[in-house]
């Protein structure tokens, strides 16, 4: 009963920057988490960065420094600032809720980010 939709992926230069987005809606007063996936071409899912409601924030070794994740509570938001990217940041980016109470997950469809020259 919650539904999640990624935004703000594109083409971007090595270097360069991009802001994705995540809007929840439906039951998210249940939400305990919220993270950033990704998946590579012909690798496996893998978390980016992740934010603990009432708690704090992790991220991948491979893009901390360079990336943020920020929640807007009161517009249902989650963002990932992606600043400094590499070839190798290319992938789907997904948003992921969690209800840990009821040990509920839910997806977004996802957003392409590629990064090339």
């Amino acid at each position: 009963q919650v539904q999640l939709v990624e935004s703000g992926g594109g083409l971007v230069q090595p270097g360069g920057s991009l802001k994705l987005s995540c809007a929840a809606s439906g039951r998210v007063f249940g939400i305990n988490s919220m993270s950033w996936y990704r998946q590579p071409p012909g690798k496996e899912r893998e978390l980016v960065a992740g934010i603990t409601i009432g708690a704090g924030t992790n991220y991948a070794d491979s893009v901390k420094g360079r990336f943020t994740i920020s929640r807007d509570s009161a517009k249902n938001m989650l963002y990932l600032q992606m600043n400094s990217l590499k070839p190798e940041d290319t992938a789907i980016y997904y948003c992921n809720a969690v209800i840990a109470t009821l040990a509920y997950s839910y997806w977004g469809q996802g957003t392409q980010v590629t990064v090339s020259s």
